[in-house]
């Protein structure tokens, strides 16, 4: 803990979709007392809890060398198409991800929290699903005390850059949404914005250990606030979270 009240945050991807608003989201909460935040390039946001750290992500783990923090989230990712090659899309979603949570592991953090897919599965056939299982697996042996996976399906937002297919769910998923029942609730979309407060709520949650939530349960740990008790910040636990 940084005191008896607050905790550090280490956060990657604040520019991205969800990192935006896990960014936005730290800054107003009460139970985090600094947000470093790395980025290739300035976030263009000042605020007198953040520090953004300007790095590159082929040496994340060196220039992140002496850096401390209690929590880490992760949000670095990108799409087949935006990186170009399968090679690409590896880089970023499975080799940098993996460098930042080294680094995480060595600045102590004893929760590390990140963005996946639902489905994803190292055994899958579809290449995307497949990278972002593997990742979870490897995850899995850094040994975090804690290790919170987050699984949504489409996510829904609007960005700086357009991307016609996320217009499309954007406009569409809340129609579809109700027709997806039963097996195929976690495939339903969600807003980002709900991933990112679901973060916040693994990282209030004080559970111990590897979890994964989909869509009922990144709904509940969304809802989860910091309860003070004693003059401190303590975590509260999700209901319904599997």
């Amino acid at each position: 803990m940084a005191d008896s009240d607050t905790r550090v945050a280490l956060l990657a991807g604040a520019s991205g979709l969800v990192g935006g608003y896990v960014l936005e989201a730290l800054l107003d909460a009460p139970d985090f007392s600094r947000v470093f935040a790395v980025s290739r390039r300035p976030l263009g946001r000042e605020h007198s809890r953040l520090a953004n750290r300007i790095v590159q992500f082929d040496k994340l783990e060196t220039q992140l060398k002496g850096q401390t923090c209690d929590v880490a989230f992760c949000c670095l990712g990108t799409t087949l198409k935006d990186a170009g090659s399968e090679q690409a899309f590896r880089r970023v979603d499975m080799d940098y991800v993996l460098a930042f949570a080294r680094a995480a592991r060595e600045a102590r953090a004893q929760r590390f929290i990140v963005v996946s897919s639902v489905g994803a599965n190292p055994q899958s056939k579809h290449f995307y699903l497949q990278v972002k299982g593997e990742v979870e697996r490897a995850l899995e042996g850094l040994g975090f005390p804690s290790l919170d996976i987050m699984q949504p399906g489409p996510l829904l937002g609007w960005r700086r850059d357009v991307r016609p297919r996320e217009l499309a769910l954007t406009l569409l998923m809340p129609l579809v949404n109700p027709l997806l029942g039963g097996k195929r609730i976690p495939y339903r979309g969600i807003p980002a914005r709900t991933v990112a407060a679901a973060m916040l709520g693994a990282a209030r949650s004080g559970r111990r250990g590897v979890y994964r939530y989909t869509y009922p349960a990144l709904c509940a740990l969304a809802a989860v606030k910091p309860v003070r008790s004693g003059g401190s910040f303590t975590p509260k636990a999700p209901s319904g979270a599997k």
